[in-house]
């Protein structure tokens, strides 16, 4: 054992500069696939939570006039978000292609009945461009996953 431990390294000849210099690792590329997963379970959590306020408003758990009292336009779409929220939250979390969309018809169709009928729809612009941006980084992070694949 004492004869190893005495042993010393072979010296680099002078003209391996390669050997003797490190390699700097390389920057770690950006994987979107990834990114995108992250994303996508984000927006599950959120739309969950927004799935669960319009079951809130059907219980009963808040203030003002209980749902029955509410007309038929508005306890039609609150009923439809209510569903529809919590599976596009499932899909999203399960990052299917089916979840993706089935957020996108979700998010869409808020805006479009908040955009004509502002009285249904609780919302408002700053929500609009919230909501605008969610769908452009969507559509940009599954692109650019997309693109990563392909390479």
């Amino acid at each position: 054992m004492r004869r190893l431990s005495r042993q010393r390294a072979a010296p680099v000849p002078a003209g391996d500069a390669a050997l003797r210099r490190r390699e700097e690792p390389k920057p770690r590329a950006v994987r979107w696939n990834l990114t995108l997963v992250w994303f996508m379970r984000v927006m599950s959590l959120l739309w969950i939570a927004k799935g669960l306020s319009f079951w809130a408003l059907i219980v009963g758990a808040g203030y003002g006039p209980s749902f029955e009292e509410k007309g038929l336009g508005f306890q039609t779409t609150i009923v439809y978000f209510a569903v529809v929220d919590p599976i596009a939250a499932v899909g999203l979390w399960l990052t299917s292609a089916w979840g993706g969309v089935l957020w996108l018809l979700a998010i869409m169709s808020q805006l479009i009945l908040w955009f004509f009928f502002p009285n249904l729809v609780p919302g408002n612009l700053v929500t609009a461009i919230v909501y605008g941006g969610f769908i452009s980084a969507y559509l940009i992070l599954s692109w650019l996953a997309a693109r990563d694949e392909d390479a």
